[in-house]
């Protein structure tokens, strides 16, 4: 048996899913493989009424796959790095290590 979680359970009843416009669309287009092209997923969360609630969504599970939201798995680790703040600094001021 397959275990649940909240998360799960969040997304399968979040009512905004309702009016996504990837409804009923073939999923392989959102989990495309190695290489090959999101821009027609892209392109139907442009056009998405809840493309934010379905971004928000994503940005929430950090190992989650696909495009959701109009982000890849890769925007969304970009995304969640440039929110989280400035990357240290390698070096001081004075130009020494850190």
């Amino acid at each position: 048996m397959t275990a649940i979680n909240d998360t799960t359970l969040d997304f399968d009843h979040a009512a905004w899913r309702l009016d996504a416009v990837c409804r009923g669309a073939d999923p392989n287009l959102f989990f495309p493989g190695r290489g090959e092209s999101t821009h027609i997923a892209k392109a139907m969360c442009r056009r998405c009424p809840v493309m934010l609630e379905c971004r928000d969504y994503s940005l929430t599970i950090p190992d989650l796959r696909g495009v959701f939201g109009g982000l890849s798995e890769k925007e969304r680790k970009l995304f969640r790095r440039n929110v989280n703040g400035p990357r240290p600094l390698r070096r001081n001021l004075l130009g020494g290590a850190a």
